[in-house]
């Protein structure tokens, strides 16, 4: 059956569709001798040649899917130019090659999900499922009850206007405040921006859900096959 050719990439295990693209776009990918010019092009594996660095699509595999809680000073990439320790270090027991859907910055912890599944992946990332990220953030500073509308009410950052789908304070304090905030787009480095543009400083970020996904008692640096039922609400969700 003949499919996207970035689907067809994510499908094979090599990279998730955004990745697909850049591949793309980098003249990395040949489909019957042709360099290709766009993602969009329709392909069919079992027919045409398709080559990725010169190799050829490698057999599919089942799809996994591993839930890490990521430790702090590790990086959320395959491999880092300096050197630092990177998520896909901590998985144990896999042999499918697993990326990581989305990011979290190298002192930010918490829920990370890891698939080989590409088509989940570009469905959870895709702004339009809105799908919520739950943080728990300390910040600078004391940040009372009477001050949450103006959490709520959102602010304009460099890359347009913000506002989390909700915020609440867990720990109140005069030197420093947890809070607990919901967003669901995503954007690059959005709760710290958040915080700081309302005046408060991130300290220590923590991710505690992803969508359906949360960290149990699963410590900094653990790993778990998700759950069938688990699974099951990520590809229903949004």
């Amino acid at each position: 059956m003949r499919a996207r050719l970035n689907k067809i990439l994510a499908q094979a295990g090599l990279t998730s569709r955004r990745g697909a693209d850049r591949l793309v776009a980098g003249r990395r990918v040949v489909v019957n001798g042709e360099v290709a010019v766009t993602a969009g092009v329709l392909v069919d594996p079992t027919v045409d040649r398709v080559l990725v660095d010169g190799r050829p699509l490698p057999a599919s595999e089942p799809h996994e899917y591993v839930l890490l809680n990521k430790p702090r000073g590790c990086v959320t990439t395959l491999r880092d130019p300096r050197g630092r320790p990177v998520v896909t270090d901590l998985l144990r027991g896999t042999r499918a090659r697993l990326y990581p859907v989305g990011r979290l910055d190298w002192n930010v912890e918490g829920v990370l999900l890891l698939t080989n599944d590409g088509d989940l992946t570009h469905r959870l990332l895709h702004p339009r499922y809105a799908l919520p990220r739950v943080y728990e953030a300390t910040v600078a500073g004391r940040v009372a009850e009477a001050n949450l509308p103006r959490w709520r009410a959102g602010v304009t950052l460099d890359d347009g206007f913000a506002r989390p789908s909700a915020v609440k304070i867990t720990r109140p304090g005069a030197r420093s405040t947890v809070l607990c905030l919901t967003f669901t787009e995503g954007r690059k480095h959005e709760v710290k921006r958040y915080c700081e543009a309302l005046g408060h400083p991130v300290t220590r970020l923590r991710r505690i859900a992803f969508g359906p996904l949360t960290l149990g008692d699963l410590r900094p640096g653990q790993t778990r096959p998700l759950t069938t039922r688990e699974i099951a609400s990520l590809r229903s969700a949004g």
